[in-house]
């Protein structure tokens, strides 16, 4: 086996060996999860054009003021003059001339006249407040969400020049896992195959099963234990496993299992058979170390993740998160800092990546049933706080958190 590498070397690493996927033109109604390719501009003022900021009255120099009219939202206003009023509705463009707004609640008419006083402050938008025609809004590299939708519709875009999510699929490496029924006979229910699809779109990639059931074909069921949505369980043999992979028409493949060198871990062999280079080959990390990041001579990745369910976890944030943000042309994720409530271990020379839940006090506090095995601790977690090689993690402590990428579907 090869020597670990730091767990932080290996996160930059991975990021560094993705190169960011073409990008297209996409309509607005289509980009949300994509990543921006290109700075968002304004392509206007900000607002475009003075704006109401309440319902009431335009007027200009001492009232009372001659009603002359009435602006609402989507008219174009004409200038007014001295001594005149125009009604005017939230929204809608303020004429030229306006000195003051004065509320609807603060004016009184009498016929065609309205008297009444405005407040100190302007009750309008300026052009520009927002931004100006041609300001940097958003940098490249962010996702675009649901705001970012509404900005860019807001400064005028139709589409968005995007990446999309990188495309991935899920090959389960495993002779004595089952896809339905309870454990029995020496075999264990899969709990892989039906989570990892489910990470991965949370971390921005395109799983699904016309994607992902390229990987066995249907001349290769023979080579194959089972499929089930968004996965695709493999047999324990190398022939099966090079087939598998090198039918996995997508950017990312995520395996599970086979990432040491038993009997039956036959991941590295297929790496080398297909022809692939280590970007990474195992990592200075507890628990999760026999993992792998590999790339295919087509430029595809195959990532390579321990047979264990908290494992795979750390794996996944460990790795497939930089290689997905790498691919979507995003930077490297930021860890931001969590204050631990209770202290935490360290795992000597290894980073120690612990579960943790973020309590109401603001604080992180480790969970139990934390073995690399259990699951309990996995589906409480808020993410993993990071305690470095060497070190301890002590109550009151500020320290990094990795975030699983499930918690109210937001991304890492």
């Amino acid at each position: 086996m090869s020597e670990p590498i730091p767990w932080d070397e290996a996160r930059r690493r991975v990021h560094a060996a993705a190169r960011p996927l073409p990008a297209s033109e996409m309509p607005l109604v289509e980009a949300e999860g994509a990543t921006l390719a290109a700075p968002l501009v304004t392509l206007t003022d900000l607002p475009a054009f003075p704006t109401s900021s309440v319902d009431g009255w335009a007027v200009r120099g001492a009232g009372p003021w001659r009603i002359v009219g009435r602006v609402l939202a989507g008219d174009t206003a004409r200038p007014i003059g001295d001594g005149e009023a125009v009604e005017i509705a939230t929204g809608a463009m303020v004429p030229d001339g306006t000195e003051q707004i004065v509320r609807l609640e603060n004016a009184s008419r009498d016929g065609d006249r309205i008297s009444g006083q405005g407040r100190p402050q302007k009750e309008w938008r300026v052009p520009g407040e927002e931004a100006y025609k041609g300001d940097e809004l958003l940098p490249a590299g962010v996702t675009v969400s649901p705001g970012v939708l509404a900005l860019a519709a807001a400064c005028g875009y139709d589409a968005l020049r995007v990446r999309p999510g990188p495309r991935a699929s899920v090959l389960v490496f495993g002779d004595e896992l089952l896809t339905a029924g309870l454990p029995t006979s020496g075999r264990i229910r899969d709990a892989l195959g039906p989570s990892l699809p489910a990470w991965l779109r949370r971390a921005g990639a395109v799983t699904d099963r016309a994607v992902t059931d390229r990987a066995v074909t249907d001349g290769d069921r023979g080579e194959s234990q089972g499929r089930q949505r968004g996965s695709v369980l493999v047999r324990d043999t190398l022939e099966a496993h090079v087939r598998a992979i090198a039918g996995s028409d997508v950017d990312v493949i995520c395996t599970t299992g086979g990432t040491m060198h038993g009997p039956v871990d036959h991941l590295h062999g297929a790496v080398a058979e297909l022809g692939a280079e280590y970007v990474v080959n195992t990592v200075r990390v507890r628990p999760g170390f026999p993992m792998l990041v590999a790339k295919l001579p087509d430029g595809r990745f195959v990532a390579g993740l321990p047979g264990n369910p908290q494992s795979a976890v750390v794996a996944f944030v460990s790795l497939v998160v930089p290689l997905l943000a790498g691919l979507s042309g995003a930077p490297l994720p930021a860890l931001r800092q969590v204050t631990l409530g209770a202290p935490i271990p360290g795992r000597g020379d290894y980073t120690h990546l612990a579960l943790v839940r973020l309590a109401d006090d603001g604080h992180a506090y480790p969970l139990a049933h934390a073995g690399s095995s259990m699951l309990r601790g996995v589906a409480q977690a808020d993410g993993f706080a990071m305690i470095a090689p060497g070190g301890t993690g002590e109550k009151g402590q500020p320290v990094p958190l990795v975030p699983v990428p499930m918690l109210n579907g937001e991304r890492p």
